[in-house]
């Protein structure tokens, strides 16, 4: 065999295997790539409800994290109280927007499911129903839709038990 003929052979190798060798490992680094994208949008948007919850907690006098709803608040603390639940909306609409998918992977669902978890514990507050059409105006549709279907669910599991103590 002269040397063209083992440097054509060497091409064939490098085509039959090397190709398709370097497909796999790109598609792999893009996956894993996105993998990493999609835990950093999640760790962000947990910092932001760390954040959120820092600020609940200076606003003690408002007991949101309360089981029963404070009712005697004056203007001043309405006020707190009705913007501190447009900041929790707005932060609820982002994590729908960049987590939220209608076919998710595993992990996807993973980390959605964190989210409609905090989304369910505020929805299981009265006052925090009772604000959100308020909080829906300029909402994207399709997370207005979500959280008002969970408000729905958690209110009438709130009735019910409700009436299964009385």
């Amino acid at each position: 065999m002269d040397t063209l003929q083992i440097l054509e052979a060497a091409s064939y190798l490098v085509t039959i295997v090397g190709l398709p060798f370097a497909i796999g490992v790109f598609i792999f680094e893009q996956r894993r790539e996105r993998a990493n994208e999609e835990e950093e949008i999640f760790l962000k948007l947990s910092d932001d409800y760390s954040r959120f919850m820092q600020l609940v907690l200076q606003n003690a006098d408002l007991q949101l994290r309360s089981a029963v709803v404070k009712t005697d608040l004056d203007d001043e603390q309405r006020e707190r109280k009705l913007v501190l639940f447009a900041l929790l909306v707005s932060l609820f609409e982002r994590a729908y927007v960049l987590v939220y998918e209608d076919d998710m992977s595993r992990q996807q669902r993973r980390l959605w499911g964190t989210w409609e978890d905090y989304m369910r514990e505020w929805c299981k507050r009265a006052d925090f129903r009772a604000a959100l059409p308020e909080l829906m105006n300029g909402e994207d549709p399709d997370f207005a839709r979500t959280i008002q279907r969970i408000a729905a669910e958690e209110g009438q599991a709130a009735a019910a038990l409700s009436v299964e103590k009385a």
